[in-house]
């Protein structure tokens, strides 16, 4: 029973308890993505039932990755089974506890508003807003937010952070940025902004069907 309810695997070479980068990177892609899809559907078609079902997912997820073990959660065994021919890259499970319990909190409140109360607001706007930025910075850039203001709640440093960014350390070559890069950044959003202001109308006209196809099927 002690070792079904824990946080965190005890791996060989680390005194804490840690958990996998990686499957936790898939796990905020797959919870991005659902979220994503759920903003579309009120966005377009003003259609909150697969919000209320996301949130609900949501909730379930992390209630089970905090109060119970992060390996039973369905989303992390999805993302272990995708990345399972990747070299694991551990982590400090401390600070992801922390970041998870915010997220536990912003989708408790989400689910009592949109799903308990039936209900939406800027307050429910501000929180999907945050949890998109959540999801997407773990998913895409490896980045933590939540794991960043761990240090402000306890007064430690946190270990084994992904791509030791928690580790004072020397940039190397390949990690440093020139000039030259910075200016190409600067020019490449000026190439997007002009871009936008002289072929706006261009981009704007609706594609034609090329070869009639869909227009011919909507005819009949």
């Amino acid at each position: 029973m002690k070792k079904a309810i824990q946080f965190g695997e005890h791996v060989e070479g680390y005194n804490i308890p840690v958990l996998n980068e990686r499957e936790i990177r898939a796990s905020a892609g797959i919870l991005f993505l659902g979220l994503i899809l759920s903003l579309m559907q009120i966005m377009y078609k003003n259609d909150f039932l697969l919000v209320k079902y996301f949130i609900t997912i949501f909730l379930t997820d992390f209630i089970i990755r905090v109060f119970i073990n992060p390996k039973y959660s369905p989303t992390l065994i999805i993302g272990r089974l995708v990345v399972r021919n990747q070299v694991p890259e551990y982590v400090g499970a401390q600070q992801k506890k922390f970041a998870w319990i915010i997220g536990l909190v912003l989708s408790a409140t989400m689910f009592t508003f949109m799903v308990i109360v039936n209900a939406f607001s800027p307050i429910t706007g501000i929180i999907c807003l945050i949890c998109l930025f959540f999801t997407f910075f773990e998913s895409v850039f490896g980045i933590c937010l939540g794991c960043k203001v761990y240090k402000l709640f306890y007064n430690e440093k946190a270990q084994y952070c992904p791509g030791e960014v928690c580790d004072v350390k020397a940039k190397q070559d390949i990690q440093k940025t020139s000039k030259a890069q910075l200016l190409i950044v600067v020019g490449f959003f000026a190439f997007i902004y002009f871009t936008a202001f002289f072929f706006n109308d261009f981009y704007s006209k609706t594609p034609h069907d090329l070869f009639g196809i869909y227009g011919s099927s909507k005819s009949k």
